[in-house]
């Protein structure tokens, strides 16, 4: 396997020396740059072209969401992940909106870390737990506060149960059976039988055929 080339952006020097040198302590990884604010982010991944971007949210001169924003608008081949202390419901689903294709708290352990940059690197979105609890909540609050009479909404969509909505989105971060019923505090079978449903409802047979639905339904 090719190593992952990481650009960091951070403001905080012990949180960039910290971040090195875990991520370089996976063979797999190199950290071939650094900077300290999202224009130095933007400019270093114009300049250095790395597989993925980790910068922080809240810094000086261009924050890490308008800094994921740019670089989307500037369509590179860098893949970007969100650093933040903020599990915000707002600050997850502007990184969205921006184009990040994940969102890492900073307590986030270094299993789920590797996990995510691994799974970002390979062409996956990665949010991790309690990031993708609010975006479960927002979606599920935007289904339930729809109205069904609203021309635009798609019937596939108004078959769906809450619970139903809520496992899509996990399916949709990659998370498997087992991790969602453990997230959720279900049992494998009930997960897998819920997972049958919806699939069965949007008259897909595999993940591939899923993705593409939810994507044409605007997940």
């Amino acid at each position: 396997m090719n190593k992952i080339n990481i650009l960091l952006v951070d403001d905080h020097l012990l949180v960039r020396n910290g971040l090195r040198s875990l991520l370089e302590s996976e063979p797999n990884f190199s950290v071939i740059g650094e900077g300290t604010n999202g224009q130095e982010g933007v400019d270093l991944t114009l300049e250095l072209k790395p597989d993925i971007l980790i910068i922080d949210v809240r810094m000086p001169v261009m924050n890490g969401i308008e800094a994921v924003a740019k670089l989307t608008e500037l369509q590179t081949a860098t893949k970007t992940i969100i650093l933040s202390m903020h599990d915000s419901e707002e600050y997850i689903l502007k990184a969205i909106s921006a184009g990040a294709s994940g969102y890492l708290l900073k307590d986030t352990n270094k299993d789920e870390f590797v996990k995510a940059i691994t799974n970002v690197y390979n062409g996956g979105k990665y949010f991790s737990g309690d990031t993708t609890d609010a975006i479960v909540k927002s979606l599920i609050n935007g289904a339930s506060t729809a109205k069904p009479s609203t021309t635009n909404q798609n019937p596939l969509v108004s078959k769906l149960t809450k619970k139903e909505l809520e496992i899509l989105e996990f399916i949709l971060h990659g998370y498997t059976n087992m991790e969602i019923s453990e997230k959720l505090g279900k049992s494998k079978r009930t997960i897998e039988t819920h997972r049958f449903n919806l699939m069965k409802k949007l008259d897909v047979k595999n993940l591939v055929e899923l993705s593409k639905k939810a994507q044409e339904l605007g997940f």
